[in-house]
């Protein structure tokens, strides 16, 4: 029950702030009683269909930008094995408190520092070299922390690249989908993954999940990116304290 309740949870505030929810999930998980390296690789899977769902509430709004999407695939899949491979070496529990402390330290950052989208019409010097880096830092980290990076994209996108706030979630999304495909069938091999955990976190998170999206879609980006920062830093903070 208290599985299907933190999808519930999880797929909800995934399609709203872009990103696919492992990070989210695994301490959640963790907590409710989930052995720790089954609670960080359990939810990757379910994360594909959420966050494909998701995306294709963005993908009728416009808000997708092809070109990102490509580049931060084409580098981060193969990040993202190289990534997963080197759990073998790190034990699940350090994962877990790694993982809440990136959350918690994006939620502040992005609360303090608010990103300023740049112009539709003007690319910055040395645009491909930042997408190639966040694509490539992004996908390590979905790999090593078992999750599709989403909670990294969003964040990235907007404030290494200035992508505005709708924009950078429906490639967030989109990157997600396909970045958590590696890292499942790695951690798969490695015994990690539970399917009865997965199936009943899917089966709350996935209609959630497209209802989160049009929730975002209808909100403006002002408070938008208002509710991104104090949700992650809310959620990182409380998930820390709950571990110690």
């Amino acid at each position: 029950m208290a599985v299907a309740a933190i999808g519930v949870v999880v797929g909800f505030f995934a399609g709203l702030f872009g990103k696919g929810g492992s990070a989210i999930a695994t301490p959640l998980l963790h907590a409710a009683g989930v052995p720790a390296i089954v609670a960080v690789a359990a939810p990757l899977p379910a994360t594909i269909p959420s966050t494909a769902v998701a995306f294709s509430a963005y993908r009728r709004g416009h808000f997708v930008d092809g070109r990102v999407i490509r580049w931060s695939l084409a580098i981060g899949v193969p990040a993202t094995i190289v990534g997963a491979l080197l759990t073998r070496w790190i034990s699940g529990g350090v994962l877990v408190m790694v993982t809440d402390v990136l959350v918690a330290g994006l939620g502040i950052r992005f609360l303090l520092r608010p990103c300023q989208p740049r112009e539709a019409t003007r690319e910055p010097f040395g645009y491909r070299s930042r997408l190639a880096a966040v694509a490539a830092v992004a996908g390590l980290v979905s790999g090593l922390l078992a999750n599709s990076g989403g909670f990294l994209l969003a964040p990235l996108y907007m404030s290494v690249l200035r992508m505005p706030v709708k924009r950078a979630f429906a490639c967030s999304l989109a990157v997600a989908a396909v970045l958590a495909v590696p890292g499942t069938l790695v951690h798969w091999a490695l015994g990690h993954i539970d399917w009865s955990v997965v199936g009943l976190f899917a089966l709350t998170s996935i209609p959630l999940s497209y209802a989160g999206a049009r929730v975002a879609i209808r909100t403006r980006p002002a408070r938008l990116e208002r509710l991104y920062g104090a949700a992650l830093a809310t959620v990182g903070v409380g998930l820390l304290v709950l571990a110690r």
